[in-house]
């Protein structure tokens, strides 16, 4: 008799049933990670509704991390006033791992190893549903941009696109 495969939970998804939040999540093959939309378009995903993660560094040092469609490019200008610092810039991606514990790809605001100032792109409170990625390469969540907001603790929207 075969062995039932079983399903591997990121840290994004135990944090979400730990603090009861619904969420849906999707897993595909992908060797290597190209971008959002090809994520998208591999999942039949309306790109409108997926949101990729950012993580930047303010000229207060601190770091902050915007969520964003994904088609749409940082206004680094209004992420910086979103957080009430002078300036943000992305930070080096050899760094992501190390700060955040989440690859490229793979990355989420939702458990990251410190909880970092989150702010998600206003668009997404128009949307019944966002998906984002769930941890690791090759993985989705689908849940409500409100959910979001709770799970990404100190999460607020902004106008963060150009």
């Amino acid at each position: 008799m075969a062995k039932k495969q079983q399903e591997v939970k990121t840290n994004a998804m135990r944090i979400l049933e730990r603090e009861k939040i619904a969420y849906m999540h999707q897993s595909y093959e992908c060797g290597e990670f190209v971008d959002g939309i090809e994520t998208a378009d591999k999942l039949g995903l309306p790109r409108e509704q997926v949101y990729k993660t950012l993580v930047t560094v303010g000229a207060d040092h601190q770091h902050y991390v915007f969520v964003i469609p994904i088609e749409r490019e940082l206004d680094l200008k209004k992420c910086a006033k979103s957080v009430g610092v002078k300036s943000v810039e992305m930070i080096p991606m050899k760094e992501l791992f190390a700060l955040t514990g989440y690859v490229r790809g793979g990355c989420t605001a939702i458990g990251m190893k410190k909880p970092f100032v989150t702010r998600l792109d206003e668009s997404a409170a128009g949307q019944e549903s966002i998906y984002i990625s769930g941890g690791k390469i090759g993985c989705q969540i689908c849940l409500s941009p409100g959910d979001f907001l709770r799970a990404a603790h100190r999460a607020e929207y902004a106008d963060l696109v150009q």
